[in-house]
């Protein structure tokens, strides 16, 4: 029998997160893992009256494809998923391993072509949510290898993946728009300013948004959610920024990361294990070592690091910034086959200042700053 809250988080996923009408063109896709999940979205996404496509992967495929392939092959782009998202009105996908290591043997340079291979779609997805024209979910199933990199049980970590969504809760959709609201009156304060300045141990950038707007993340386009996000302008982040958990890329984690940023473009970067990949993503485009995305964690119901960034960029008390790809949403211009998040944890004295005002301090916004405002 299916975990009731795997039924209330299609129901979600489909009626509240994407909004699904009659007549849409829906593609739904994951890894075979999560078909418990693609069944129960395709049953909704259905009743709805979508017409509805979909794609299931395979980790060994994936696998053999990156370690065989030439690089042209690599290269080549992926027929599918550029057909589907051209056509989709709405993209359904989920997250879930058999094996969170399955690419920790393939070389770095194997991993960056990859990443160049998606150039085609990755296209199409960029402008089409930017323009709203593609209304896009993504979200995780509970497996025993992600569990396990999250140092749980299956039954524990089902238990947070669904806490975390707030769908224990009688009536989710209630409380994300709940949420919505609260997050919507620091997106309006944001928009107001024309920079921001993170301090935090081994932290001190600058990060010019002016003109940009600051984006609501209120479980529509990323689920579970939580954040407030804006793309940076290209040549406007200055300093250094130490980030306080591993990075995660395809499931190769690179420890003690530090990035010196000159007028928006990464000229040192450094690890403590794994620098020859960093360096090597960093080299993945001419927009790879530039800034796509500054973001303000705020579920604070997710309060431990689980090596899976669909949560931890949500942990509250935490920033991230990604490299490479913007939103044009928010009014980034920068373009790369690569968008990766890196995570600073804000929680033992961090700061940030937006056009000198502090607003947030120790992982927190500071009450009252929205009321000299009237938000």
């Amino acid at each position: 029998m299916a975990d009731q809250r795997l039924n209330k988080l299609a129901k979600l996923l489909v009626n509240y997160s994407t909004q699904v009408k009659p007549g849409d063109f829906v593609f739904v896709s994951c890894d075979e893992v999560a078909t418990p999940w693609m069944v129960e979205v395709v049953k909704e996404a259905v009743k709805a009256g979508a017409h509805v496509e979909t794609s299931l992967s395979s980790q060994e495929v994936s696998e053999i494809k990156l370690k065989y392939s030439t690089e042209e092959q690599l290269l080549a782009e992926n027929t599918l998923f550029k057909t589907m998202l051209d056509k989709a009105d709405v993209w359904l996908s989920a997250w879930g391993n058999r094996n969170t290591k399955t690419n920790s043997r393939i070389a770095a340079d194997k991993l960056k072509l990859s990443s160049k291979g998606a150039a085609s779609w990755r296209k199409i997805y960029s402008e089409k949510m930017g323009n709203g024209s593609l209304r896009w979910c993504g979200t995780q199933f509970p497996t025993y290898a992600d569990a396990q990199e999250a140092s749980m049980s299956l039954s524990d970590y089902e238990d947070f993946v669904y806490g975390a969504g707030l769908l224990n809760a009688q009536d989710p959709v209630s409380e994300w728009k709940r949420i919505s609201a609260e997050q919507e009156r620091w997106v309006k304060y944001l928009d107001t300013k024309s920079g921001l300045q993170f301090i935090s141990e081994g932290t001190d950038i600058k990060v010019n948004t002016t003109g940009r707007k600051w984006i609501n993340c209120d479980g529509r386009a990323n689920f579970p959610d939580g954040e407030i996000f804006t793309s940076p302008v290209e040549d406007g982040v200055d300093g250094v920024i130490t980030f306080s958990f591993p990075g995660i890329y395809m499931g190769k984690e690179i420890e003690g990361i530090v990035l010196e940023v000159k007028s928006g473009k990464v000229v040192n970067a450094t690890a403590a294990k794994g620098e020859d990949l960093l360096k090597s993503l960093l080299e993945t485009d001419e927009g790879a070592c530039r800034f796509g995305e500054v973001a303000i964690g705020t579920n604070y119901g997710i309060k431990n690091f689980t090596r899976n960034m669909l949560f931890d960029e949500k942990i509250g008390g935490t920033v991230h910034l990604a490299i490479g790809d913007s939103m044009p949403e928010a009014g980034g211009l920068n373009r790369s086959t690569l968008h990766w998040d890196m995570l600073c944890d804000m929680r033992n004295g961090g700061k940030i200042y937006a056009d000198g005002e502090l607003f947030y301090e120790n992982g927190s916004f500071i009450e009252g700053i929205l009321e000299k405002y009237n938000l």
